[in-house]
């Protein structure tokens, strides 16, 4: 089974154009993920995944500096993007990371990719979005390569080719086996995502802050809270300290 992680990614975002290529400690913000992706132990290979528009030429340079494997495709429909890069680098499964999550925790995707492959009753999707547990910022998803061809032969509205499973998280989620990856401590009121200069300018904190690179997730979220340096979702409400 060849595990590959695709990272979908472009400078275009509308709420923060040029995340993706933010200084976070003199490093680009997706150059610190694809760090992270490379220290997991049951994924295979990374790929970013942007577009064809010239101005991502610079994810590709990006790429290429980290000596990482990329694919270009289009700009809305993310879903097509994906089956391209699934075929041309060989994946049995998928692993689906976006790009604005410098802080996703190895162990996190490699429990992600461990809860689909020990599935022996053809579970098609594995990830810890659905139920959430972990900070938003640790999202990983996992699903088989046959399965993206389903979602990419099925799924016609914008929302699903351009957000990818929403075909198979929210459209017609009857037609597929998931397993959900839940955490035993509830971190999901926590926000290390980066989707606004507010967000950015946080984990751009955390970093100089904390040793990132050697805590694992729930020694930083317990670090952070000690601190009262929280910076909460805002699809929940603050709580204590724990």
């Amino acid at each position: 089974m060849k595990a590959v992680c695709i990272v979908q990614a472009r400078m275009g975002s509308t709420r923060l154009r040029g995340k993706v290529l933010a200084d976070l400690d003199g490093q680009p913000l997706l150059a610190r993920l694809v760090d992270r992706l490379r220290r997991c132990q049951l994924i295979d290979d990374v790929v970013i995944a942007t577009t064809r528009n010239t101005e991502d030429d610079a994810i590709i340079e990006l790429a290429r500096r980290l000596d990482t494997r990329w694919h270009r495709g289009s700009i809305s429909d993310v879903l097509a993007r994906y089956v391209g890069a699934a075929r041309e680098s060989d994946a049995d499964l998928v692993v689906r990371v976006t790009a604005d999550c410098p802080l996703l925790d190895p162990a996190v995707a490699d429990r992600v990719v461990a809860a689909i492959a020990r599935h022996s009753d053809g579970c098609d999707y594995a990830s810890n979005v659905v139920r959430r547990s972990f900070p938003r910022g640790l999202d990983v998803e996992a699903f088989w390569s046959d399965t993206l061809d389903r979602m990419d032969r099925l799924a016609v509205t914008p929302a699903a080719r351009e957000h990818v499973t929403t075909y198979l998280r929210w459209e017609r989620p009857e037609l597929f086996l998931t397993a959900d990856v839940i955490d035993d401590m509830d971190h999901s009121d926590l926000r290390w995502t980066v989707d606004t200069i507010d967000d950015l300018c946080h984990v751009q904190m955390l970093w100089r802050e904390f040793d990132v690179a050697t805590l694992g997730y729930r020694e930083l979220a317990a670090a952070i809270r000690a601190r009262g340096l929280a910076r909460f979702d805002a699809a929940h409400s603050p709580r204590a300290a724990v």
